[in-house]
């Protein structure tokens, strides 16, 4: 049982990091921040559908503010998307500011809406959290999957990564005659694999999208990671295997009536093999990462120590005992599939 210790300190982003952001596109200047976004005067209850409520607020600005924060807003949206290009922004509208009142970071959530067709996205603005920024660059350089953030300050914006939340995912398509679980298992195993090589913990099924993509003869599925808060941060390996939460325990069952030992191996030495591939043709910009990362204050030196020594008897190398840092864990991490 993968359980989560304590609340996790927040960390601030460093100057070296904040270099390393601006050289590669991901900090800009913004119009709006996550403090600006917190005077709103009035809110009320977000319900769903099924009129269940949501725990999200819709928030509502001054009318004094509302084009100041709408407009800054929109164009935080044509710099997520299109590199700053504001043409594109002529036909948006804010239609939502929406924060979540549960959990530790209390992002804000903004519902463009196409006024020509009524299309729709979303993105967030949360507060700057280095263990953040790493584990969604991580995400991005080392996983089949590619991430657009921005940072500035004290603000983080994110884009939606659109996919069914996996504990709806588990409740309505589980049951699906159809569904392939040999498939969605294996995914799984890739999935928890993944995580455990970049470090990323927490991976509960609150905390996952399963993306559907169908094909001419069969349907293929994609687990993919929505919150990173808890990128190499904690003491205990379980927590950075989603095999071990207990929320997960439905792919977990799937995997136990399809899979063998064998085929379980197969596919996390697959994985690996991916993400060494990977690692070679992003080397230089990985190599800057984990520079800056490895020197980086990002988890208590309990922590640290705890999680250094649970990698050293997993992986039998005691190079995990040489790391002083969360980030020197990484990157030995990173050199256990280099090697391989």
């Amino acid at each position: 049982m993968a359980l989560i210790s304590k609340k996790k300190v927040p960390f601030k982003i460093n100057l070296q990091l904040r270099k390393y952001l601006t050289k590669y596109g991901r900090e800009i200047k913004m119009p709006i921040q996550y403090n600006d976004l917190l005077r709103f005067e009035s809110s009320i209850s977000l319900y769903d559908k099924q009129g269940n409520d949501t725990l999200w607020i819709t928030v509502f600005f001054p009318h004094s503010e509302i084009e100041h924060v709408y407009e800054g807003l929109k164009k935080i949206y044509a710099d997520l998307k299109t590199e700053g290009d504001e043409k594109v922004i002529k036909h948006l509208t804010v239609d939502r500011i929406d924060l979540c009142t549960y959990g530790n970071t209390q992002p804000f959530r903004i519902r463009i809406v196409n006024r020509v067709n009524d299309n729709f996205d979303y993105f967030y603005v949360k507060r700057a959290d280095c263990s953040r920024v790493y584990g969604m660059e991580l995400e991005h350089l080392l996983s089949p999957n590619r991430i657009s953030y921005l940072t500035y300050g004290n603000s983080l914006v994110e884009e939606h990564i659109a996919g069914i939340p996996g504990d709806q995912f588990f409740k309505n398509y589980l049951k699906n005659p159809d569904i392939n679980e040999i498939r969605l298992a294996k995914e799984f195993v890739k999935f928890n694999e993944r995580c455990l090589v970049l470090l990323l913990g927490d991976m509960h099924s609150s905390n996952f999208v399963v993306e559907i993509t169908p094909d001419f003869e069969e349907v293929y599925f994609r687990i993919r990671a929505i919150d990173f808060d808890q990128q190499s941060y904690e003491g205990k390996r379980t927590v950075y295997m989603p095999q071990y939460f207990k929320q997960n325990n439905p792919l977990i069952e799937m995997g136990m009536r399809h899979m063998t030992p064998e085929s379980v191996k197969q596919y996390q030495i697959e994985e690996r093999s991916l993400i060494s591939k990977r690692l070679k043709v992003e080397s230089q910009r990985v190599y800057e990462l984990m520079a800056i990362m490895a020197k980086d204050d990002i988890s208590t030196t309990e922590n640290t120590e705890q999680l250094k020594v649970e990698l050293a008897k997993y992986y039998h190398s005691d190079e995990f005992l040489k790391c002083k840092t969360m980030g020197e864990i990484v990157w030995a991490s990173l050199e256990q599939v280099r090697m391989q």
